[in-house]
Formats: structure tokens, sequence, C-alpha cells
């Protein structure tokens, strides 16, 4: 019997798809829908779109997407690329959604809309979270629903916007989540605002998944304990950077640690602070992901694969791989080439 592994939190994002060892929360699919504006930004609307189909990759079937626009036909986005939306908005009803997301852009008119702001009306009396990008935010507060609400906006429209919600506090930040109001001022700030947002209801583990395929350079450098604000320190990068480049024929931690000039207990003592685990388990957990990814998208044998990973036996990759997966790499399911 092999005992069960768990991956760190670090690395747990990177193989969250794979894992079976915790039970996800019980929750029904939620409904995100977007309004396409008039030359809407499509780079924000792929960057928060993104975001959810991601997550269903992980944990599937956790969000439903529908796109409307305001009178059911196509609309043109900032990038000239035509949208054909999903759905009559004036007849969807309201209450299958749990976010609806204004999606505005730089040419997108500032204009009042008798119709739109009935609809975001109608939504938040329902008790739907109500969001806006770009410019969205504006006709959030043109219909009145930022009051005493922070926000944000992308600079172009912040003194439209504090003009016409005179009550709201107008933010210089990319993203802005002040309770059920979400606002984004950038396609990243999208990104990191739709995250934020299936945080609350899914958790920080697939929040992490998401991250590590979307963003995977900076996800990185990102706090690993927001609990204590840490970051993680130049060394630690380093060494998780000579880790990264070394997995056929591993480093010993003493080699690691002449190369950042620090001591192994002091390497130690921060791969526990930061990652909350050991060098080597760190360093275990990089090769049996990487032996994955590998075994899924390579024509090499399981005894190849045992050995581009630092591997000593097939026998020891073997109880390794079941140990993180729950399966053998025999079992692991290739493709097709």
């Amino acid at each position: 019997m092999i005992d069960q592994r768990c991956f760190c939190g670090a690395n747990k994002g990177k193989n969250f798809r794979y894992l079976n060892d915790e039970e996800p929360p019980k929750l029904s699919s939620s409904g995100v829908g977007f309004i396409l504006l008039d030359y809407f930004s499509l780079p924000s609307f792929t960057h928060a779109l993104d975001a959810l189909v991601t997550a269903n990759l992980l944990r599937p079937d956790s969000y439903r997407t529908y796109t409307f626009t305001l009178d059911g036909q196509e609309v043109m986005s900032d990038l000239g690329i035509v949208i054909r939306p999903d759905q009559d908005l004036s007849s969807f009803p309201l209450n299958e959604l749990k976010l609806l997301i204004v999606c505005g852009g730089l040419r997108t008119p500032l204009r009042a809309d008798a119709q739109l702001s009935t609809l975001l009306k109608k939504s938040a009396e329902k008790g739907v979270a109500l969001s806006g990008l770009w410019n969205g935010a504006w006709f959030l507060g043109q219909a009145g629903l930022l009051k005493a609400y922070r926000c944000a906006i992308h600079p172009e429209h912040r003194p439209a916007l504090a003009e016409t919600a005179q009550h709201s506090q107008v933010t210089s930040e990319s993203f802005m989540v002040d309770r059920d109001r979400y606002t984004a001022a950038s396609p990243r700030g999208a990104l990191h605002m739709v995250l934020m947002w299936i945080g609350q209801s899914n958790g920080a583990g697939l929040v992490d998944g998401i991250s590590n395929i979307l963003e995977f350079d900076a996800s990185r450098d990102r706090r690993l304990n927001p609990t204590q604000h840490i970051k993680m320190a130049a060394p630690l990068r380093e060494i998780v950077k000579l880790m990264e480049t070394n997995l056929e024929e591993p480093l010993e931690i003493e080699q690691m640690a002449g190369w950042v000039k620090m001591s192994r207990r002091q390497i130690e003592r921060m791969f526990r602070a930061q990652l909350g685990t050991t060098p080597v388990r760190y360093y275990l957990e990089l090769r049996v992901t990487e032996a994955r990814r590998l075994l899924q998208h390579s024509r090499l044998t399981i005894v190849q694969v045992a050995v581009a990973c630092g591997f000593v036996s097939p026998s020891h990759f073997s109880k390794c791989y079941t140990a993180y997966f729950g399966h053998g790499p025999s079992r692991e399911t290739r493709m097709e080439f």
C-alpha cells in the first residue's frame, strides 16, 4: 500500500485537475452573463471569459456563460471582430445569473440607455452581482448602482464616472471588488477581478489552478502566503529555477546552496516559511509534475519519462507517481498523435 501524498500549495495548482484527494464543494453551476456594448474591449472580455472557461476545465460545470447585446443583434468589438450573442437579454431569466458583466471599451459611447439601466436595476434587485469592464462601470453608475461603492474604470473615463456617480469612490486601481460590485479598468484587471469572484465561491485552490495555467510566469512571483503577505524571495526564485532546469539530473541541495550563497539549513527554513514544504519534497513534486506532462503529451516510453525526470529506476518512478496521482504511470491517459 502506497501512502497518498499531497502536493504543496505552489505545485497543487499545476496538478489541480488531476487530483481527487479532496471532494470539491457541492455547488450548482453559476450563470455569468456578458453584455457586449458597441466597440467593447475584446481583450477585457476574453480575459474574464478565459478565467471561467479554465475554471470549468479544472472543475467541470462550475460556470455557465452567456453573451448578450441590447438588441439581440451582432456587435462590433474594439478590434473590428464581430460577435454574435448567445441570447436576447430582454427575455432571459435574470435569476439564472450570479454575475452580470457590462463590457465597454475605449470607443464605447457613454450614452444613457433606459433599457440597460432597467435591466441592471432588476438584476440588482434579484441579488445578481454587477460588474463593469473598461468603461462598463459608467453604465452601473448612470443607473444609480454605484452609490457608496468603490469602483475602477479606465483612466480616460474617470472624470465622466466621477461626474455621473458623485456618491461613489472612483479609484485608480486596475480592478476593484466592493461587496457585490466588480469593476475593472483593463484586460489584466478583468482577469484578476473574475479570479477574485471565483475564489469567493469556489476557494483559493481553484484560483491557484487557473493562475498556474493562465499566468504561469507571473504566478511564480505572486504572494505565496496571503495571510502573512510573504512574497517569494529572490534566492528562493533562483533555486526554483535551478530545479526546473535540472530535472533529468537533479542537483544536490548543497550545490544549489552554493549558487545562492546560503547554507542548506537556511534554504530549508526558507522553503518551509514560503512554500510550506522541504526543498527535497518540492523538487520531487516538480519532477512528478513534468513526468505527467510528458506521459500525456509525448511518445516517450515510461522508462524514458522516468529517466528524463531524474528517477533512478522505473519502480521508484511508479511508486512516486502513484503516491501523488492515485494510479501508476501505465494507467495515465495519453494523447493521440
